[in-house]
């Protein structure tokens, strides 16, 4: 493994040890074994290094989710939304630290031009993916901005599910009280739009 690997893997390590604000470039060189000047080599700083390395986590988390969408084969897209909420719900058992890292990072986008980029990027992938588990099959006229619209509507739930998971674990809904809220939601929808 290349110093370049070693640097991830070590900033990797200190993302879910320390976080993503708290940790140095020095923190990263004791977990990778390396040198502070392979930082500004391969990666120019430590703030694109630690970006690297959390997109890059979030891409192998972004694996576990894809697991439970294709997984997601029930007929009723509420059966799959439960099960796809079950998942995430669960995989923040493993993942927290990640989860603590990246709202560190969110809240560092606006003044790093260069993560909150790459953030922007990690979540136009995953739109098409999450409008797909919803648009199973007969979504040939689905337009693409609606589309968008449905991966946007995920991904903003999966969020505020994560930011109460990690502020209020016992409080927060899950996937099977997510469900019933949804169908609770289309329902008084249904009804509005039939007065």
């Amino acid at each position: 493994m290349g110093h370049r690997e070693r640097l991830l893997a070590g900033a990797r390590v200190c993302l879910y040890e320390r976080g993503y604000t708290r940790t140095t470039a020095r923190d990263i060189v004791a977990a990778s074994d390396t040198n502070l000047a392979s930082i500004g080599y391969h990666f120019g700083s430590k703030e694109a290094l630690l970006t690297a390395a959390l997109v890059q986590a979030f891409e192998e988390w972004g694996v576990e989710i894809d697991r439970v969408l294709r997984d997601g084969t029930q007929p009723d897209l509420m059966d799959r939304l439960e099960s796809m909420w079950t998942g995430l719900v669960e995989s923040f058992g493993s993942h927290r630290p990640l989860w603590v890292a990246g709202i560190e990072a969110f809240a560092l986008a606006e003044h790093l031009p260069v993560l909150r980029e790459q953030l922007a990027e990690s979540y136009t992938r995953a739109r098409p993916a999450l409008a797909a588990f919803v648009i199973q099959s007969g979504g040939e006229n689905v337009t693409e901005e609606t589309r968008k619209a449905i991966g946007s509507f995920l991904l903003a739930l999966m969020i505020g599910l994560t930011v109460q998971r990690l502020l209020d674990p016992e409080a927060a809904p899950s996937g099977k009280e997510l469900a019933a809220a949804l169908r609770l939601i289309i329902g008084a929808v249904h009804d509005t739009a039939g007065d």
